[in-house]
């Protein structure tokens, strides 16, 4: 009777002891990313709870099976290679089959490559080799040596061993899935990298005005420097594009760029913004965080509208201007931090001084080298480029085809001041391409501001009478341009006929070989154009 519990005993014992071991072999592949480690770490934990004698996992990389990770061999055995149905185990891999081998030394098939046993062992052994299968393709086998036992259930071993195989491929596969997103992301962080680089260099700065390129001098001789940039000018001018453009054309372009508007924080966050804070700094702090300042380590800081910053948090910049480190909010250990400032403001920094509201000697740190950005106003010059430059942006982005803006449209926009500088153009641009259901841009199309006397303050007073004439002899200007002065194909165009277009012509005194391609025509009608002296409009 007691030779007949026995068997139901130790078969329950052996069946927990693979479960207790699944669940350490389970916990050992997903405690890591270092695969190689935790199926090192598997191969121990078989020797040390089923009687493995040796172990080997082999995986297949560009043909040939290599050793993984081996336990119980000389060091000698990493180095060994297998060819897919080469020996026991390239025929594991090649046929995706299980392999028992009772007895080694009976085998013939069995190459021994891996060399002496690292125990120096001479007792027979028998082999277990199971394939590692991923998407119903072998990518590898484990190679177990067993103490050879006349009466061993082999089928009993394969299953236990196969589902250690399986998990060996569950924990590759994952591998796998994390190295493809670790290079997509290297792959898109480049890309993305590069898209800025691009994106902000010097060329993409849009001008050919004097102001324009005086401040592309300023740009290139700072760029590859590490000194503190102050960049001053009115809101909207684009100071923040040429931050980017120093960051982007500098030394660190491969490392951070952090941005701060130091206006939109409230007084009270913006130090903690800036420097980070400890935990239980203040209620709320329920862990550490660090500040722009230690994420934009080895980098660029861009501290926009600084004259906005509170005196005491000027204080603490200051410090870190001049020593390089700070203490966190909270805090007494001092960070270290290797990072470049570019300092913007539209505000008048000398006013903002003599009133109290802005500490001097930080303003002479700031200002190392100061790059003034021009209004539009300044560069007038520069209005149509970026006309043209925001019309081909924005037609692409909202799909539609827009080939050009009218004459006098062209008239609306450089007689505006611009208070709103080149984001105003931008916006209005904009709202013109949203708006036109054609292919070119009128004046009609343009915001309301550039229509508007009171607003812009320079359309003069005009009656009814003239301002209907104006707009119809735009209209036929207009027509006779697009046509290069052929007015029977201009007064189909204006949905009327050719004798009312000549009529209408005549009575606006308005000449159509002006508008025609040939230079001598050009030139002929320059001679007696009573209206020569109205700029010509290019299409």
């Amino acid at each position: 009777m007691a030779a007949a519990k026995t068997g139901p005993e130790n078969t329950a014992t052996r069946d927990a002891r693979r479960l207790s071991t699944l669940l350490e072999i389970s916990q050992a592949l997903s405690g890591t990313l270092n695969l190689k480690a935790a199926m090192q770490r598997v191969l121990v934990i078989l020797m040390r709870h089923h009687g493995v004698v040796r172990g080997m996992v082999t995986l297949l990389r560009e043909g040939e099976l290599l050793v993984e990770a081996a336990e119980g061999f000389d060091d000698r055995a990493r180095t060994v290679r297998y060819k897919a149905g080469e020996g026991i185990t390239g025929k594991v891999v090649a046929s995706g089959k299980p392999i028992v081998v009772p007895r080694v030394s009976k085998e013939p098939e069995f190459l021994n490559r891996a060399g002496r046993r690292g125990d120096g062992s001479r007792q027979e052994t028998s082999f277990v080799c199971i394939p590692i299968v991923l998407n119903r393709a072998a990518v590898g086998a484990l190679g177990i040596d067993l103490t050879f036992k006349p009466e061993r259930d082999f089928d009993s071993s394969l299953k236990f061993f196969g589902v250690v195989s399986s998990m060996m491929a569950q924990a590759l596969n994952v591998q796998r899935m994390v190295e493809d997103e670790r290079r997509r992301l290297l792959d898109e962080n480049t890309h993305l990298r590069q898209e800025l680089r691009e994106r902000y260099d010097f060329s993409n700065i849009i001008g050919t005005s004097g102001p324009t390129r005086e401040m592309y001098e300023q740009v290139a001789q700072v760029a590859q420097t590490n000194t503190t940039v102050l960049i001053r000018g009115e809101s909207g001018t684009g100071k923040e594009l040429i931050a980017h453009a120093i960051h982007y054309n500098s030394l660190r372009a491969k490392k951070p760029f952090v941005k701060v508007s130091c206006a939109a924080l409230p007084e009270t966050l913006i130090e903690s913004e800036l420097f980070g804070y400890e935990k239980g700094a203040f209620t709320g702090a329920n862990a550490r965080k660090k500040g722009r300042f230690e994420m934009a380590e080895g980098g660029t800081l861009f501290l926009d509208e600084i004259g906005d910053i509170n005196l005491s948090t000027q204080v603490k910049l200051l410090r870190v201007l001049q020593e390089r480190e700070f203490e966190r909010l909270g805090g007494t250990e001092t960070v270290k931090v290797n990072v470049r400032l570019i300092a913007a403001t539209n505000k008048d920094m000398e006013k903002a001084i003599a009133g109290g509201t802005f500490r001097e000697d930080l303003y002479y740190r700031l200002n190392v080298f100061t790059i003034f950005v021009p209004s539009l106003r300044e560069r007038k010059a520069d209005l149509l480029l970026l006309a043209d430059h925001f019309l081909e942006k924005f037609s692409r982005e909202h799909g539609k085809v827009i080939k050009r803006i009218s004459t006098p449209a062209i008239d609306m926009l450089t007689a505006y001041h611009w208070p709103g500088n080149v984001r105003e153009l931008e916006n209005a641009l904009e709202r013109a391409v949203l708006v036109c259901d054609g292919a070119v841009i009128h004046g009609h199309h343009l915001p309301p501001t550039l229509q508007t006397a009171d607003a812009s303050g320079t359309v003069t007073r005009v009656s009814l009478k003239d301002a209907v004439a104006a707009y119809e002899r735009d209209l036929i200007l207009d027509a006779l341009k697009t046509t290069r002065g052929n007015r029977a194909k201009a007064a189909r165009l204006l949905d009327t006929t050719e004798r009312i277009l000549n009529y209408k012509v005549r009575g606006h005194a308005i000449d159509p070989r002006r508008f025609r391609s040939s230079d001598v025509a050009k030139r002929a009608v320059a001679d007696r154009d009573p209206l020569r002296d109205e700029p010509a409009f290019a299409d």
